[in-house]
C-alpha cells in the first residue's frame, strides 16, 4: 500500500539563488517552526504571492520558492504521479495521512481519479484532532477547580475568573468562568465555541471543552504554566530571564498564529484584542493566542467592516475602530505594532513619556526613532553588539505597523517579510496613530485632514487592561 502525506517542508535557502532541487543547502527550517506545512497552508501561501508550484519528475516532487524560503511537497503532479505508479505495480490502494490537510480535496480527487481504493485517514493519536471541544459536566469541573477555590485561580479578565484544574485523567486544564456582572456574554461565548472548532494551530490555544450547565458559561482550555506574556514584559527582573533571541521566537510565534487566523486557515479573522495578557506562554515558552471572543471574520473579498458596537482594550485598538467603528484586515497589525514596541522597550503603553512627559508610547517612539536616538527607546537589558541592527529594524518596523491610516499599514504577509528579510529594504515610517504633538515638516505637506486622533475622554466602551 501506498502511503500519501498531505503535507511538505520549507527551508531557509543559504543562497535564494541556488534554489535547485536535491543540491541547494539550506540553513533551517522556515516559516513554522519546524518547518512543516499541510498541503491547504501551502496553497494559501503560494496563492498569497502568486507563485504556482514546479514538478521534478526525478524526485517525483513540486517545490516553490518565495524569497530565501523552499518549500517541497506533493502537488497534484505528484500524487497523480505516485497513485499511477502504485497502480502500475499492483499495490492494493493508499493511505493518507492527514487527509484534512488537503486543500478543497484537491489532491485526494486526483487519487481517487487515478485508483479507486478504501481511503484511510491516519490522525493524531489515532483519532481526528478536529471538532474534538467536548461539554463537560459543571460537577467535573467543579471537582478539578476544587469548587472554584481561590488557591486555584488564576486571574481574572473581562470576561470573568479564570482557574486552574486537573481532570480525572489528571490532564491539567484552565478553567474561564463567565462572570454575571461581565460586560461580555453568550456572544463571546458563542463566538469562542465556533471559531475553535474551525481553527488550530500551534500558536493558538486549543479550547478543550464547555460548560453550559445551570445556566454557566465556562470555556477549557489547555493549561499554559508559564502564565501570560505580561507577566514577562513590564517586570524587569522577569524579564532579564529572557533573551532577545527568545524574544525574537515569541515575536515570530505571535505572528505565525496571526498568519494563520488571516492567511491560512479555512476562515479569515481578524482577533480584535491582540495584546501581552491575551498571549499565554506554553511549558517550553512558546506563544499561544487565546481570547477568540470579540473575533470577527471576514469574507474572502472583504477589505474591512463596521459595528456599532466598540469593544477591545484602550491603547491596543486603531483609531479608524475607535473613531468609525470601521476594522479592517489590517486591525490587528495595529494592535501587533503596539505589543512590538512594548516587547522591544518594556514601557507600558498607557504612560506617558519624554522630557516634558507628553508623549505617549507611539509618539515618544516615533521621535527617538526620527532624531536617530532609537536605541534610548529600547530596553538595555536586550542590547548586545549583535543585536542592535535588529533592534532598530524592530523598532522601525513596529512605527509602520501603528501609523494612522490603516492603508498605510503592512499586512501580516508583508509583516512577517520585513522581520524574516532583514535586507529588506522598510519605507519610512509616518506619523504615528493617537500623535498629539504635530510636527513641523507634517504641518506643511498636511492634506484632508483625515486624522482620526481622539482624546482619551471618548474611549468609553473599551475594556480595561
Amino acid at each position: 500500500m501506498l502511503g500519501l502525506a498531505y503535507h511538505g517542508y520549507a527551508w531557509i535557502l543559504v543562497d535564494p539563488k541556488d534554489n535547485s532541487i536535491g543540491g541547494a543547502p539550506a540553513k533551517g527550517p522556515a516559516i513554522t517552526r519546524d518547518g512543516s506545512m499541510s498541503y491547504d497552508y501551502i496553497r494559501n501561501h503560494m496563492r498569497s504571492y502568486k507563485i504556482n508550484s514546479l514538478y521534478n519528475s526525478t524526485y517525483v516532487i513540486n517545490y516553490c520558492t518565495i524569497y530565501s524560503f523552499w518549500i517541497g511537497f506533493d502537488d497534484v503532479e505528484a500524487i497523480k504521479n505516485k497513485v499511477a505508479y502504485a497502480k502500475k505495480k499492483g499495490l492494493r490502494g493508499y493511505s493518507v495521512w492527514q487527509l484534512p490537510n488537503d486543500h478543497n480535496w484537491e489532491l485526494s480527487k486526483a487519487a481517487v481519479k487515478h485508483m479507486m481504493v478504501v481511503m484511510m485517514t491516519m490522525m493524531n493519536s489515532g483519532k481526528s484532532s478536529y471538532h474534538n471541544q467536548q461539554a463537560i459536566s459543571f460537577e467535573d469541573i467543579r471537582e478539578a477547580t476544587n469548587s472554584f477555590s481561590e488557591e486555584n485561580k488564576l486571574g481574572e479578565g473581562g470576561y470573568g475568573p479564570v482557574y486552574k484544574g486537573k481532570l480525572s485523567n489528571r490532564q491539567e486544564i484552565a478553567v474561564k468562568r463567565l462572570s454575571h456582572s461581565s460586560k461580555q456574554g453568550t456572544e463571546e461565548f458563542k463566538n469562542e465555541v465556533t471559531f475553535a472548532t474551525k481553527l488550530q494551530h500551534v500558536n493558538l490555544v486549543s479550547l478543550l471543552g464547555f460548560c453550559t450547565e445551570r445556566e454557566e458559561n465556562m470555556l477549557i482550555y489547555e493549561y499554559m504554566p508559564n502564565k501570560s506574556l505580561d507577566f514577562y514584559l513590564f517586570n524587569p527582573y522577569r524579564r532579564s530571564m529572557l533573551k532577545w533571541e527568545k524574544w525574537v521566537e515569541i515575536i515570530d510565534g505571535i505572528i505565525q498564529g496571526l498568519l494563520y487566523l488571516q492567511e491560512y486557515s479555512r476562515l479569515i479573522i481578524v482577533h480584535r484584542d491582540l495584546k501581552a495578557s491575551n498571549i499565554l506562554l506554553d511549558a517550553d515558552m512558546k506563544p499561544k493566542i487565546s481570547d477568540l471572543g470579540i473575533a470577527k471574520s471576514f469574507q474572502n473579498n472583504e477589505i474591512e467592516a463596521s459595528t456599532d458596537r466598540i469593544v477591545g482594550t484602550y491603547g491596543c485598538v486603531p483609531p479608524e475602530y475607535v473613531k468609525k467603528g470601521l476594522y479592517s484586515r489590517k486591525y490587528d497589525v495595529y494592535s501587533f505594532g503596539v505589543l512590538l514596541l512594548q516587547i522591544i522597550s518594556g514601557k507600558k503603553n498607557y504612560n506617558v513619556y519624554g522630557p516634558h512627559e507628553n508623549l505617549n508610547l507611539l509618539e515618544y517612539a516615533y521621535v527617538l526613532w526620527k532624531e536617530g536616538k532609537g536605541m534610548e527607546f529600547i530596553d538595555p537589558s536586550l542590547d548586545d553588539e549583535s543585536s542592535t541592527c535588529t533592534l532598530t529594524r524592530y523598532m522601525q518596523v513596529a512605527l509602520l505597523y501603528v501609523e494612522e491610516q490603516w492603508s498605510h499599514r503592512p499586512s501580516m504577509l508583508e509583516v512577517s517579510n520585513m522581520l524574516r528579510n532583514e535586507y529588506q529594504s522598510l519605507p519610512i515610517p509616518r506619523r504615528p496613530a493617537f500623535s498629539t504633538n504635530k510636527y513641523d515638516e507634517e504641518k506643511k505637506n498636511k492634506t484632508n485632514g483625515n486624522t482620526y486622533s481622539v482624546d482619551i475622554a471618548t474611549i468609553t466602551k473599551l475594556l480595561p487592561l
